[in-house]
């Protein structure tokens, strides 16, 4: 009898190693292809109009700097922005009118 010949229970145990190991590199393999997906969409749709798609330039209203479309005239809203255009109005009427947005 051979007894340098690993148990039936110790190549079942590398098995599972081996698998774990590709399955961890699978999922490690996963998530940096949707970071890279991810930042591949950000940069196409960066400074785009969510409306019609075309260039987004930044404009300054009210002492802050917004993006603008230039094809649709639409203005767009980084998050704080809002809120900061508000408190600076006070109770004037685009203060009552962008109160509407919170």
């Amino acid at each position: 009898m051979d007894n340098d010949k690993p148990s039936k229970n110790e190549d079942e145990y590398f098995v599972r190693q081996e698998l774990e190991r590709k399955k961890q590199w699978e999922k490690e393999r996963a998530a940096k292809m949707q970071t890279e997906e991810r930042d591949k969409l950000r940069q196409l749709h960066a400074m785009k109009c969510p409306k019609c798609g075309m260039d987004l330039h930044t404009i300054e209203l009210g002492g802050l700097k917004v993006d603008r479309c230039v094809s649709c005239n639409g203005t767009w809203f980084d998050e704080g922005e809002i809120e900061a255009l508000t408190s600076q109005q006070g109770k004037g009427a685009l203060g009552r009118i962008m109160s509407l947005f919170r």
